[in-house]
């Protein structure tokens, strides 16, 4: 099928391989590749210059560690201050194979919890030196004062997260994000003040150079004054986050977006996997059309709350603590024994929606349907008493209450699933490189290591791991080659970006529709949510599909973007971040129109059990689907990458 048009959706390209990961015994190819990897010495890094897009948990690490090794880093955030990136919002905590609590964990168990977590569709090398790099994380995290919350001894203390049957998870009260950016964040400002550093915030990326088939500068829209700027480097970092917001309701902060991806994947970059999306299932529900986010509810509230539903629809108006116990149905505990209210975010998440859709949901309806289910501390306040459960779980209940008017120690939570985290991103080989040489691809903005599924606490882990000690070992292996030779001004390839980003300006700004960049970007995220999240059909990707591009079509004939270039214009930031949720919400459908099979949270619904549980067909789909932009009005191209499994045994998920 190679290079034939398929149904004009896409067509197939070469295969494509990861051929950066040594080979051998899976414990020592991390070793291996650090000790293969070129050196730069400290007189030749100072001659060497890199741009990082994105101050999260990766870039912020990223940027600290290249630049206290001698580098010279150029940071690039849109936020007033690398303190406000997204990461601060995680809360639970972060996974490290110590084994404190000496209850059979180990590097080989996290990495193979990892691979099953995400349904077999992760690649194994990444993902073994994830769990063999966890450990380290600590160590250089409590070196920083990061607030652990630490055991009557003294010691570091763990909980339990979803997916798992270990407690591994290290974490600082529901605060664990924020106090992992602000270790993050004093490294980086540390390597400001010292000069190594140069910080821009208020800027947004809006363009990759890429000069003689190499990453060499961005285009950057200074989000204050207007001013469309060039800056060049030896090599680009993109830390940008994920892209959740496709969905136009996520957990995201309002401000994340898909653009230096996108902009990247339509220089050459390859998108891995991009129909793969997370839903988290402890989130605030939805009480109308007037919400521009929703409120993530920790997943560590599972260790002690109870999930359920009433047994009977007719109850589900009822104040739960009038509905009798036997009157209701603790469904996880019921339905996976094993793992109970601690089974993967993706299978807690459908059963939820399973739940509502029999018509037993709970709370105000939307749109006519109750979406929601119970999350139960009366039985842990009861084991613990309420001063225990304030302690590990205070900051969280507060935030509850204030959202919702309802005081959990009293009441049972109503939570509902919600877009959360992206497992896809830009497609990265061992070495966190994209198909462009030059460009690496750090955290959540890349594909690698999660595969159809993350496990609860593993993305503050995969940000770290990528910034202080995957990144710096590798990239130096390209930079050795370095300095590259200066880039001009004038040059065709910088010429072409500029004109790129201001006539995309100009050209949004000019079109003086009549709808809003919102409105459009509520209706995307409808088709999104209702087509392309927790269930999918055929028949509803082929009308999402169809649906998008006339909605991208008429956002180009009708928006209407208010002011002008030359200040502050939240509405053209929006604007463009909404242009490309539309052409990327497009590949996303035409990804999960292609994989025709339910794997992690992405549940076809012709490809499921006879008791209704997901359906992999590793024949088939064992792949990463690695997509090549195919230009403007052209069909995109699939590469695949053969996931071959040596060290776990590929096999059908279960956690009953």
């Amino acid at each position: 099928m190679t290079d034939m048009l398929i149904e004009g959706l896409y067509r197939e390209g070469e295969p494509i391989a990861d051929t950066k990961a040594p080979s051998g015994d899976i414990a020592q190819k991390w070793t291996k590749r650090k000790f293969d990897a070129a050196l730069v010495n400290p007189a030749n890094r100072r001659k060497l210059d890199v741009i990082i897009v994105g101050t999260g948990l990766a870039g912020a690490a990223a940027g600290a560690t290249l630049g206290e090794a001698g580098y010279n880093v150029k940071s690039f955030c849109y936020q007033d201050s690398p303190r406000r990136a997204h990461s601060i919002a995680a809360q639970g905590g972060i996974n490290a194979a110590k084994n404190y609590k000496g209850d059979g964990d180990s590097i080989y168990r996290l990495f193979y919890d990892t691979v099953k977590g995400g349904d077999y569709r992760s690649r194994e090398t990444n993902v073994y030196r994830l769990a063999e790099v966890s450990a380290d994380i600590i160590d250089q995290c409590v070196a920083q004062g990061v607030p652990f919350a630490r055991e009557y001894g003294g010691l570091l203390d763990n909980r339990s997260f979803g997916g798992v049957q270990v407690s591994r998870t290290f974490y600082a009260r529901g605060q664990t994000g924020q106090q992992l950016l602000i270790g993050a964040y004093q490294a980086l400002e540390r390597q400001i003040a010292a000069g190594t550093v140069q910080m821009f915030a208020r800027h947004e990326m809006l363009e990759l150079i890429v000069v003689d088939g190499k990453a060499r500068g961005i285009i950057a829209r200074d989000l204050v004054t207007g001013e469309i700027e060039t800056h060049m480097a030896d090599a680009v970092v993109l830390a940008s986050g994920g892209y959740g917001n496709v969905f136009f309701l996520s957990t995201n902060a309002m401000g994340s977006n898909v653009t230096a991806d996108w902009r990247a994947h339509r220089k050459g970059a390859y998108f891995g996997n991009p129909c793969y999306t997370q839903i988290h299932p402890t989130c605030i529900p939805q009480t109308g059309d007037h919400q521009s986010k929703l409120t993530l509810m920790s997943e560590s509230l599972r260790n002690d709350g109870r999930i359920w539903v009433p047994k009977r629809a007719e109850d589900c108006d009822k104040d739960p603590r009038q509905i009798a116990e036997e009157d209701r149905d603790y469904y996880l505990e019921r339905i996976y024994p094993g793992f109970g209210n601690l089974v993967p975010r993706d299978i807690a998440s459908r059963q939820a929606k399973n739940m509502c859709d029999e018509g037993r949901g709970v709370g105000p309806a939307v749109d006519g349907v109750r979406r929601g289910v119970y999350l139960d501390f009366a039985d842990a306040i009861a084991r613990l008493g309420e001063d225990a459960v304030r302690a590990k779980y205070g900051n969280l209940f507060d935030m509850y209450e204030r959202i919702t008017g309802e005081n959990p120690y009293q009441v049972p939570m109503r939570i509902y699933p919600a877009v959360h985290y992206t497992m896809g991103g830009l497609w990265v080989d061992y070495d966190l490189q994209s198909t462009i040489p030059g460009l690496f691809v750090a955290g959540e903005a890349n594909f690698s290591d999660h595969g159809a599924n993350r496990l609860g606490a593993s993305a503050l882990m995969q940000g770290l791991a990528d910034g202080y000690f995957v990144l710096p070992n590798t990239i130096r292996d390209y930079l050795a080659k370095g300095p590259f030779p200066e880039v001009a001004a004038d040059d065709p390839a910088v010429v072409e970006a500029e004109q790129q980003v201001k006539g995309r300006v100009e050209q949004l700004l000019s079109i003086n529709g009549t709808r809003s960049v919102d409105s459009y970007h509520k209706e995307l995220g409808k088709i999104m949510w209702e087509k392309c999240g927790m269930e999918r059909t055929d028949a509803g990707l082929r009308e999402a599909i169809e649906e998008i591009r006339a909605l991208r079509a008429d956002f180009w004939r009708n928006v209407r973007v208010l002011g002008v270039n030359e200040t502050l214009n939240q509405s053209l930031e929006k604007a463009g971040r909404v242009a490309d949720f539309l052409e990327l919400g497009e590949l996303m459908c035409i990804d999960a129109l292609h994989r025709r099979e339910s794997c992690g949270g992405h549940f076809r619904a012709e490809s499921q059990t006879e008791d209704g549980e997901a359906l992999r067909h590793d024949d088939e789909f064992a792949y990463v689907a690695a997509w090549e932009w195919g230009g403007e009005g052209g069909a995109p191209i699939l590469h695949k990458e053969d996931l071959v499994y040596e060290f776990i045994e590929l096999k059908q998920r279960s956690y009953k």
